[in-house]
């Protein structure tokens, strides 16, 4: 991570080093922990902006060092590098999953991207959100309607069990920043 960011910019190697930083001291918490950590470092640390004002484009997927380098980004980019984050504090893919949703903000229906941990495969899943910063189980966030989840394993409808296909076949987006994001150095 650290030569990719150096490598990028001054802003990029600050970044990761905060971000090294976290995982080194949250490397020894339990799961929980962990997820309250890196949810509190990046709704911190990243100011929320649509990717129009960041990227110049309608949509961009950043990874997590291109986010901590522009500092700006929009629930894509908070969303997966929670998810990697998380990874990398050895927490189970398995138990990770990205969640496209219909959020209802101010009564108007919204796509919104969050992170979603289940301590089991039946378990109500925690919701990592930059909207609502708490972590809070999905049963308490009824502003939120699930449309189909992903992660680096599996595509599904809705928060199900059944698979919806591949995600890197199904999702052009999350194959390009799994691509991007390997190549920095994260899992």
């Amino acid at each position: 991570m650290l030569s990719a960011a150096r490598a990028r910019s001054p802003e990029a190697l600050a970044g990761v080093q905060a971000l090294q930083a976290l995982l080194n001291r949250a490397a020894l918490y339990d799961e929980k922990e962990k997820m309250q950590a890196v949810n509190e470092f990046f709704n911190r640390r990243i100011l929320f902006q649509d990717d129009i004002q960041v990227w110049a484009v309608e949509d961009y997927w950043a990874t997590p060092i291109e986010l901590l380098e522009k500092g700006r980004g929009d629930c894509e980019d908070y969303a997966i590098a929670k998810y990697f984050s998380l990874l990398s504090l050895g927490v189970p893919v398995s138990k990770l999953r990205l969640v496209y949703v219909q959020a209802r903000m101010g009564g108007v229906l919204q796509a919104h991207l969050v992170l979603a941990y289940y301590e089991h495969a039946a378990a109500d899943p925690m919701i990592l959100d930059n909207l609502v910063t708490e972590l809070r189980p999905a049963t308490l966030r009824p502003d939120l309607t699930p449309v189909f989840s992903f992660n680096s394993e599996g595509l599904w409808q809705g928060v199900g069990a059944q698979s919806a296909g591949d995600p890197l076949v199904r999702l052009s987006r999350w194959r390009g920043v799994l691509g991007k994001v390997r190549g920095e150095g994260f899992q």
